[in-house]
């Protein structure tokens, strides 16, 4: 159970990191992370960064490794905005939750069957028909004169 205090160190911490990694950090290995949530222990002294890279495995390794070099400096940061004894041992977890929910959800589109096509298909012969509808009172349109045949083409050039 985590009390209040603890819950707000993490959004505290998860707040800096982030902007930290997104206005600070000049690691070019560094690139896609996204910090998804932070784990505090109860005694306030190891933090968990979670983080979710797009890219890649090489490109995940890349940007953890990069992130795990620039922890001492995070912590740093950290440390001034939190009022602790103890500043946080930040620790940063590749976080796949990400990648695993789109991986679930291409798995579903292909394998379900897709109800909506199947209206749709409904939908354009309804559509094709008010065409059809449609094209008969464009026509009776069509039976007016247009602009240059009022004034009876040529003869509308002063000559």
């Amino acid at each position: 159970m985590s009390s209040r205090r603890v819950l707000k160190a993490a959004e505290a911490i998860r707040e800096v990191v982030a902007m930290a990694i997104l206005v600070e950090l000049k690691d070019p290995r560094i690139q896609n992370v996204t910090v998804t949530f932070v784990e505090v222990s109860p005694d306030l002294r190891q933090a968990k960064v979670h983080v979710s890279v797009m890219g890649d495995e090489t490109q995940q390794r890349l940007s953890l490794l990069g992130l795990q070099n620039s922890a001492g400096y995070l912590q740093r940061k950290v440390g001034d905005r939190l009022d602790t004894r103890y500043t946080p041992r930040i620790a940063f977890v590749l976080d796949k939750g990400i990648k695993n929910a789109q991986a679930v959800a291409r798995i579903l589109n292909e394998v379900l069957p897709k109800p909506v096509s199947e209206e749709g298909e409904f939908d354009d012969e309804d559509l094709s028909d008010e065409d059809e509808g449609d094209d008969s009172r464009s026509t009776a349109g069509s039976e007016e004169p247009h602009a240059s045949e009022e004034t009876g083409g040529e003869s509308a050039k002063p000559e």
